[in-house]
């Protein structure tokens, strides 16, 4: 692989203008498909093989005059002072409220909460719901104006009146993460180069990869359902590894330079060497990304290989489009105080004075003089900053989980104190008669069950369908959606009450709802959690064996994938669920862990800390293959790589929190949190720590690999042994370093 990729570094070099145009050929082509798209997307929350998604398809069978798809939103009125609601004055005001929502953009209806039986009124405190004609997605910021601006008159008529749902909750706001993340990856990448151009050069090449991924995203959008939040993950991880994977191709360049090849030649060797590391690392994150797909959640799967495109297209850019750049940029690629060193060629001698020791070698040399001691300290406070995961509740979030001066939280609170807390996530009963069931006796029979349940606080009379072979009834829990004696009250309802009652009456009774949905979704999670780790740490082990031609090597990856994981989801619950400086990333309000975060995770995290795995472990294969015993190849691999490394994971960091500190979104924050404390400790406390005192503790046996395993295994060389001797073959080894000098560089 090496050799391939070494000429077509070399290809794209020479023919740099031709690979430049085709890159901006396809972002123009992409894009001209992404603005043919149309039509908005909806977010497709199934859960194939729950019994909450089995209750809604057969409501959505058995019901097909209602709308399932269709929007709706939940306004709140409360009169003043606990007066009564049903008072002249304030009911007066409550209809002109609901005269003016009628009136606005697609509204199918609004329903009177003073009709009789209704339900919708308790002593200071009124509801009504108002259908769209519209499905989630659909919804415009005119709809959403028009719903504050109802609002805002029955304020002005001396009501309190709040709204919940998703023209209440408008246009998701992204914040501007990336914003942030591109602007500290500047500064970093500046100190890093010491040149405005080769700063610039991995932060232009990523976002041309990040735009093409997110226009083929819309493009593709439509035909694939890939809603606006499939995106969110794509565009996170694409921005951090595009600027990563150019960041190696180029600081390789530079070093080939200084070696004293040519500029094509440096470009090729870069590619073949540095550009093998970013193809296996690339490898590890579509592996991890694309494995999200065992969960069987269609927008889990959806997300996973939207990201997983976008991580293939900055491979793609990091292999083609950089080298054809470096050929572009010439000798600005150094610095002009560095290029003064060498006027005529502009490469410098060397990039440290004096032959000093660089901070890679002191470090390395530092951990390796006391390698158990520092291998136990570095152990234990990651175990330290795992305790939390011990107590970590997870759910979904919902309105209660809102900023207090939200509408959404508002409405939340305001149905809670009217109704009780558990009128915010009521539970839905199907119950389906088929031939020979007497569908009035067995929804009786329910319904006298249900309020017999102390876990109940109301329930709703039964709606049956059109033909009487099916009916709902709505139940009314006395906690709310999140509590945990909620999801015992629905597993109590499913396991004990409805074979009961299918015995005695022959109906089947499915329980779903926001509430049981929510609650699914979570158990779905943790059933798919150790399939989904076996799976993805199995085959990137296998993938790193070939890498490494190790066995040990690999498993201490794995394992300090683990710590590093387990220690960033405790911080996530001490953050989000416990509430410690909660405040200084904005979060507002705390509750369960989102029940995708232990598996997103796992995921994500695991391809993106193989990257580093994968550079910094390669440079000490490199120099054990070249001749370096143990403990010099590992000092070997801090002085080439430990800058480089250290750079691309302040700049991942800088991604992630700035999705974290500008985000409004719950999920959005929670996301960018984790990911990048799990990168500020797999980079900084696991790789740059815990790999080299494990590689100082047990020397040569690290490279170990059983003979007959050596024998089968394909050699992939990323070190690029195959490629030296090709090199030497035709003339181009060390020894010709010098006959290949240019005296005018490129550019």
């Amino acid at each position: 692989m090496a050799t391939f990729l070494y000429k077509l570094g070399r290809l794209c070099f020479r023919r740099r203008w031709w690979a430049v145009l085709l890159w901006v050929a396809l972002l123009f082509g992409i894009g001209a498909g992404a603005a043919s798209s149309s039509g908005a997307v909806p977010d497709d929350f199934a859960l194939p093989g729950t019994e909450s998604q089995e209750a809604l398809d057969l409501m959505e069978e058995e019901f097909p005059e209602a709308n399932a798809d269709s929007v709706e939103t939940t306004v709140v009125f409360q009169a003043p002072d606990g007066a009564d609601i049903t008072a002249a004055e304030y009911r007066s005001a409550v209809q002109q409220v609901l005269a003016e929502l009628e009136a606005g953009d697609e509204v199918l209806g609004v329903t009177d909460p003073f009709a009789e039986g209704s339900g919708a009124v308790s002593g200071s405190t009124a509801y009504t719901t108002v259908d769209y004609d519209i499905a989630f997605g659909e919804v415009t910021t005119e709809m959403h104006e028009q719903l504050m601006s109802t609002l805002e008159s029955g304020r002005e008529l001396g009501l309190t009146v709040e709204a919940s749902g998703d023209v209440a909750f408008g246009e998701p706001e992204m914040g501007g993460g990336e914003v942030i993340g591109i602007a500290v990856a500047a500064v970093v990448l500046l100190i890093t180069f010491g040149s405005l151009v080769a700063a610039g050069l991995p932060l232009i090449t990523a976002l041309i990869g990040v735009m093409i991924g997110m226009l083929g995203i819309t493009a593709l959008s439509t035909a694939l359902g890939l809603s606006e939040t499939t995106g969110i993950l794509a565009m996170m991880i694409g921005l951090a590894v595009g600027i990563d994977y150019a960041l190696f191709i180029v600081s390789r360049y530079r070093a080939e330079l200084i070696e004293g090849h040519s500029h094509e030649e440096a470009a090729g060797r870069a590619t073949g060497t540095a550009g093998s590391a970013v193809v296996f690392a690339g490898l590890t994150v579509i592996i991890a990304l694309a494995g999200l797909a065992v969960v069987n959640v269609p927008i889990l799967t959806k997300m996973g290989f939207a990201a997983a495109a976008n991580v293939a297209v900055a491979v793609l850019v990091a292999l083609t489009l950089v080298p054809a750049v470096l050929g572009l940029v010439g000798k600005r690629i150094f610095g002009r105080r560095l290029r003064k060193q060498n006027p005529q060629t502009g490469v410098p001698a060397s990039l440290y004075k004096n032959g000093k020791e660089n901070g890679g070698t002191r470090w390395a040399r530092a951990i390796l003089r006391r390698p158990a001691l520092v291998l136990v300290v570095s152990v234990l406070g990651l175990g330290v900053l795992a305790v939390p995961v011990a107590s970590m509740e997870m759910g979904l979030p919902d309105n209660g989980t809102q900023p207090e001066d939200s509408t959404l939280r508002k409405a939340y609170d305001m149905l809670s104190e009217g109704f009780g807390p558990g009128f915010n996530g009521p539970l839905m009963m199907t119950v389906d008669g088929g031939d020979g069931v007497d569908l009035d006796a067995a929804t009786e029979a329910l319904t006298n069950e249900l309020s017999q349940n102390d876990a109940i606080a109301a329930t709703a009379p039964a709606q049956p369908n059109a033909d009487g072979t099916m009916a709902t009834v709505l139940a009314f829990p006395t906690t709310g959606p999140s509590d945990h004696a909620t999801t015992e009250l629905v597993h109590e309802l499913r396991d004990e009450l409805a074979p009961q009652l299918e015995a005695q009456t022959g109906a089947a009774v499915l329980v779903t709802g926001a509430a049981a949905a929510n609650i699914d979704f979570s158990d779905v999670m943790t059933d798919a959690l150790v399939p989904y780790l076996t799976l993805v740490v199995g085959l990137a082990f296998i993938l790193l064996v070939l890498v490494f031609r190790s066995i040990l090597v690999p498993l201490k990856a794995a394992l300090g994938f683990l710590l590093s994981v387990l220690a960033a989801l405790g911080a996530v619950v001490a953050v989000f669920q416990w509430g410690w400086a909660a405040n200084l990333i904005g979060v507002e309000e705390t509750g369960p862990i989102m029940s995708m975060m232990p598996i997103f995770m796992v995921g994500v995290i695991f391809g993106l800390a193989m990257d580093y795995e994968v550079f910094l472990v390669t440079r000490m294969r490199e120099a054990h293959v070249h001749g370096e015993d143990s403990h010099q190849s590992v000092v070997s691999g801090f002085k080439l790589n430990a800058r480089v490394v250290s750079a691309a994971a302040v700049i991942m960091i800088s991604v992630f929190a700035g999705f974290a500190v500008t985000s409004a979104e719950a999920m959005i924050k929670m996301m960018g949190f984790g990911l990048a404390t799990a990168v500020l400790l797999d980079a900084f406390v696991v790789r740059m720590v815990i790999v080299p005192a494990l590689m100082g503790l047990v020397g040569e046996r690290a490279w170990w690999l059983p003979r007959w395993l050596d024998r089968i295994l394909p050699n992939v060389d990323v070190e690029g042994e195959s490629l030296e001797r090709y090199l030497k073959a035709n003339g181009k080894g060390r020894d010709a370093i010098e006959q290949e000098r240019e005296p005018q560089p490129v550019g």
